[in-house]
């Protein structure tokens, strides 16, 4: 069975979104700041339009569930939940870093990469990954920290950069083959990386999709 999945990514700079129907792949991306709100559904609508199908029709959707701006990430996520809720169709929540590495293999096949997202305040959310049969997997955890405190794990021995954590290059405490600074996530790649989490099952009712900011591992806990 062929599955028809709907993945929507506005964590960084750029709005994207990706349709899977019977094999095929409709999608539509933009770097617009601060317009994702107003153009995620237009795009959810063209994409449909373009496949033929309904809301209904989708198995599953995918969204990226961060990190990286935490107005972006709440963005996706409270549409995937809206819809979510209004068709009882299950949701996959996906790593921007981890989308950001499958990218860096599918655009420059790289398959050891080091994602980093600026993210302000200067730090940078960053993860490891590494290629598993066909899809980028994580090594270690993912973790937010100044560029100075960025590590490898293993088993990454030369991996390369992605995305716009790499601006800080000269502080980075990783060296590389290659980087590409300008790289964002796209929800092309959250479909390549949820696809394995659909054939296992691994899905998520609409109240269980929630963001990750990373932060919230630092953040101190009220008391009462």
């Amino acid at each position: 069975m062929t599955a028809t999945l709907l993945a929507l990514d506005t964590a960084t700079e750029a709005c994207s979104a990706a349709l899977l129907h019977e094999g095929h792949l409709y999608h539509r991306a933009e770097v617009i700041p601060r317009l994702h709100a107003q153009r995620l559904l237009p795009m959810i609508e063209e994409l449909l339009g373009e496949a033929g199908i309904s809301l209904a029709q989708v198995d599953a959707l995918v969204f990226g569930r961060g990190p990286g701006a935490f107005t972006g990430v709440r963005i996706a996520t409270g549409m995937v939940q809206g819809l979510a809720f209004a068709t009882d169709i299950p949701v996959i929540a996906v790593s921007n870093l981890a989308a950001l590495a499958q990218r860096a293999w599918r655009e420059q096949g790289a398959e050891q990469v080091c994602a980093a997202i600026d993210a302000r305040m200067d730090e940078v959310y960053w993860g490891c990954y590494h290629l598993q049969d066909g899809v980028m997997t994580l090594a270690g955890e993912e973790s937010v920290s100044a560029p100075e405190q960025v590590s490898l794990a293993a088993p990454l021995t030369a991996p390369a950069g992605a995305g716009t954590g790499w601006q800080y290059a000269e502080r980075l405490a990783v060296s590389v083959s290659a980087s590409w600074p300008q790289m964002l996530p796209d929800a092309t790649d959250l479909l390549s990386l949820a696809l394995p989490a659909w054939r296992a099952g691994q899905l998520l009712d609409a109240a269980d999709a929630q963001p990750v900011y990373l932060r919230d591992k630092v953040a101190t806990p009220k008391v009462g």
